[in-house]
């Protein structure tokens, strides 16, 4: 967008009759341009360092999600069979009910080892998994902070070079402020500016 503004300016006909408003214009377009490189290596540079390893690391949630889905169905088998055979336990101990009772632990006993096998890999992983967030993004908050610390050293020195070739000597800051407030006041009393 400031591109758009230094060129809009190098087209004015005043830099064709002002050699030193070309000069300050042509400064301003190429910093603008510098500018613009810098901030387009810097998003880039955040792209690769910082936006694809967090969908990387948002790859592994899907999964993630279905093991604890997983476990939550064991679990709920678990207890509806739990619960199945501790009704059984509280009949009066007949014959059928004896079968049946053992029939239901028999039926408990996988259900009970495949929730209790999911429930210890969930309890393995997600320490894991959760200590070793701080290990994946380090290096990518590092390099944001890098492409930071570049990207706005650049600014000031691209900011410090145009402001050395649009410093014109002998100009004091008084004077100058004298200039833009009798520019500005020619331009409020323009027909076209409203009053405040």
């Amino acid at each position: 967008m400031l591109t758009w503004i230094s060129l809009d300016l190098l087209s004015n006909p005043l830099c064709e009759q002002d050699q030193d408003f070309l000069n300050m214009v042509t400064a301003l377009d190429t910093a603008m341009k510098r500018m613009d490189a810098f901030n387009q290596e810097k998003v880039n540079q955040i792209q690769k360092t910082v936006v694809e390893p967090l969908k990387k690391f948002g790859s592994v949630f899907p999964s993630l999600n279905m093991a604890v889905k997983r476990r939550e169905q064991a679990l709920q088998d678990y207890r509806r069979l739990q619960a199945k055979v501790e009704k059984y336990e509280e009949k009066e101990k007949t014959g059928p009910v004896l079968a049946k009772l053992h029939q239901a632990r028999e039926e408990l006993r996988p259900v009970r080892d495949d929730f209790e096998a999911k429930n210890k890999q969930l309890l393995d992983e997600m320490p894991r998994f959760y200590n070793s967030r701080l290990d994946y993004f380090q290096p990518s908050f590092e390099s944001l902070i890098r492409a930071q610390v570049v990207y706005y050293s650049e600014m000031h020195k691209i900011f410090g070079d145009l402001t050395q070739q649009l410093d014109q000597p002998g100009h004091p800051d008084e004077q100058r402020e004298r200039e833009n407030e009798a520019k500005l006041s020619e331009l409020r009393a323009l027909s076209i500016v409203a009053d405040d």
